[in-house]
């Protein structure tokens, strides 16, 4: 039987009261604090205010739309009613500016760095991002990660112009860790940043130690937890996989809307005019145990795991090469040159000053964009348009199978 918590009376009255006085929390990152590479550009104004830009960049960014058509955890099934990345970013976006408005923070951070968070991801959800890692760093010594990617797209492929605090959100989102409190790190500065940027790429346990500089970046990092903890559980109930019995339940409950709400109700008591985040350690246990239980019964699963290890990690390894090939061939007729780079610089509207242009690239690196980019269909098509009598592909599971 389902088991919604509630706030205390006690915090609903002083959060009614506090709104009827108008408190402002101090711990909120403000607008005009914003840190842009070119400030001189993106000024903020009544109707467009500082993180609202960030977030129709985002929007319009062409690679937004791929969104709709990457794995967030179930690749091989056809069926429109289990979640694709399109609607992870927006349930961690709504979850994120609920808690966001109940503490008094900035909103609109909250949305630009939700909504940017997967824009890096990999085809085929993790075991993608596993994949594609495995070859750039067997290349290169350099590891791939997707919330690493995300902030290249939106700053170093798609030149636009987007805020430090937005990128540092996305930056340190990394929803496979959890932590019992977020505590916000100290960083003012581009250069600050792009050190934590590069460190993701040389150190391989670097990702494990990225801590957001707001307040807003905390939110949403534990909030793309909350989004898709009991949703995968709903997905693979769906598809047939599992039942909720299977799960122990605890203070968080088993059902999505219950573990929403619970996690939600538990952060807002313990973090309310608060400095930080945090979960009561009851709450926290339940959440790592749910965790587990989801990695032991679905993200697993024996049956998905040989199909990525048997046809798309080959795959990814055939386009690998063949498109290193291309880029190292300069050659402007490839399908790499006509469909990617062509496409960045059509989409790069402005370049900064001194930025080289994309086809200076380095190789691997252009070839780790290419295949980061592209939808789970888009990746398969371009297998059979590369290698017309390739071995390897994907039998979907159909709609009336």
């Amino acid at each position: 039987m389902s088991n919604y918590h509630s706030l205390t009376k006690e915090l609903q009255e002083k959060i009614r009261e506090d709104r009827l006085n108008h408190w402002i929390n101090p711990y909120a990152f403000a607008d005009e604090a914003v840190v842009r590479r070119e400030n001189q550009h993106d000024k903020a104004n009544l109707w467009r205010p500082a993180f609202v830009r960030d977030t129709e960049k985002i929007m319009h960014v062409p690679y937004y739309n791929r969104y709709s058509d990457k794995t967030q955890v179930f690749s091989f099934y056809q069926n429109d009613d289990i979640s694709r990345r399109a609607l992870h970013v927006q349930l961690v976006a709504r979850i994120a500016r609920n808690i966001g408005n109940v503490l008094g923070l900035n909103e609109d951070l909250i949305e630009a760095i939700s909504l940017g968070h997967d824009i890096g991801h990999t085809p085929f959800g993790h075991a993608g991002e596993r994949i594609l890692s495995d070859l750039y760093y067997e290349n290169t010594g350099r590891y791939f990660n997707h919330n690493v990617h995300s902030v290249r797209v939106l700053d170093g492929i798609i030149h636009r112009n987007i805020s430090l605090q937005t990128l540092d959100g996305i930056l340190c989102h990394n929803g496979e860790l959890e932590l019992q409190d977020y505590r916000p790190c100290e960083m003012t500065t581009f250069v600050e940043y792009d050190k934590k940027v590069e460190k993701c790429y040389v150190e391989e346990q670097a990702i494990g130690r990225l801590i957001p500089c707001t307040l807003e970046g905390c939110v949403m990092r534990i909030c793309d937890i909350i989004a898709y903890l009991g949703k995968d559980r709903q997905d693979a109930s769906r598809l047939g996989l599992l039942e909720h019995s299977n799960f122990s339940g605890g203070a968080i409950g088993t059902e999505n809307a219950e573990i929403i709400n619970n996690l939600i109700v538990n952060l807002l008591e313990n973090s309310y005019r608060k400095p930080y985040l945090k979960l009561d350690s009851e709450y926290f246990e339940a959440l790592r145990q749910a965790k587990k239980e989801n990695y032991e019964m679905i993200y697993r699963n024996k049956e998905l795991d040989e199909l990525y290890e048997n046809e798309i990690r080959p795959m990814f390894g055939q386009l690998y090469e063949e498109l290193l090939r291309q880029a190292k061939s300069r050659d402007r007729n490839t399908i790499l040159y006509r469909h990617h780079i062509s496409y960045v610089n059509k989409n790069n509207y402005r370049i900064p000053d001194g930025t080289a242009p994309y086809e200076e690239t380095e190789p691997n690196q252009m070839v780790v964009d290419y295949l980061a980019s592209v939808t789970d269909d888009y990746f398969l098509a371009l297998y059979q348009e590369l290698f017309p009598k390739g071995k390897h592909g994907v039998d979907f599971r159909g709609y009336f199978d």
